[in-house]
């Protein structure tokens, strides 16, 4: 199982927010049971402890659940007691209570065995979130890549939901950018970013995160934007003209894309805000 061990450190340092330490001590002194097989608490203890302290702890690993692991870091981020509190419910009782609906892990996902490819604190989380949205195809650890792939595409309605059920905002809209639009869409965001919303883009990850872009554009990852937006528009007849730079939360990380404006546009597929 690939599970990162808890920095002595990193163990004594204090968690953010008073309600959330109490609820997290609570939690470490529980004694109801575990309802997944293949979870050790102490060990989902101390990786939740990383992400509060330090919230791109949050990596999705070698599993397909961008989407939800975008808006898991952005949970940690800005709502750590929550965070706290869906852990413990979902270890304790398999579910948790979203805004509108109660969000249950199925017996199979929990009884599941196999390699995890991601800390179990994050796999608990964001292997629920993604299962709740499938109709058709479960979510296995273990199951060949195609169709892991496959169970872990997400949609914009799907992350419109979990902006509503799981972190509680109620203006939530998705812009798509297919063939135009991106400029007004990024200052959009902006907005929202700067009054304590979120934002979400689905991008094609090999053309604005490596310098080997595809040569046939398609949606393929979902990221967090955070900020520092530099967008600087070129001539309509010549749109490499123009530079789109700005930070992202991916994989685990924070980086920052730089793209001229050409490039960027042919790239980048559409935004999912909320916001209060």
């Amino acid at each position: 199982m690939n599970s990162p061990t808890l920095d002595p450190s990193v163990a004594s340092a204090m968690l953010p927010g008073e309600a959330a330490q109490r609820a997290y001590a609570e939690f470490e002194t529980s004694n109801a049971p575990s309802v997944w097989s293949n979870l050790d608490k102490n060990q989902v203890l101390a990786e939740m402890k990383m992400r509060l302290l330090d919230a791109f702890q949050v990596n999705q690993g070698q599993q397909p659940f961008c989407g939800p692991a975008s808006i898991l870091f952005e949970l940690v981020r800005k709502q750590p007691l929550r965070y706290v509190e869906i852990c413990r419910s979902l270890f304790e009782t398999g579910g948790f209570q979203g805004r509108t609906k109660r969000i249950e892990a199925s017996n199979r996902l929990r009884q599941s065995r196999g390699r995890l490819r991601m800390g179990q604190a994050d796999w608990m989380v964001l292997a629920t979130w993604r299962e709740s949205e499938n109709l058709v195809f479960p979510v296995e650890p273990e199951a060949p890549e195609i169709v892991r792939n496959i169970a872990g595409m997400t949609k914009s309605w799907e992350m419109k939901g979990w902006a509503r059920e799981v972190l509680g905002y109620r203006n939530v809209k998705y812009t798509h950018t297919y063939l135009f639009g991106e400029i007004d869409a990024l200052n959009e965001a902006e907005t929202v970013i700067s009054a304590g919303g979120v934002a979400f883009a689905l991008i094609t990850a090999q053309g604005l995160l490596s310098n080997n872009p595809p040569p046939l554009p398609y949606p393929t990852h979902w990221i967090t934007l955070l900020g520092n937006f530099s967008i600087k528009k070129g001539f309509f007849w010549k749109r490499d003209s123009g530079r789109i730079s700005m930070d992202v939360y991916t994989w685990g990380s924070k980086r920052h894309i730089d793209k001229d404006e050409g490039r960027f546009e042919a790239y980048f597929w559409g935004i999912v805000t909320g916001s209060m």
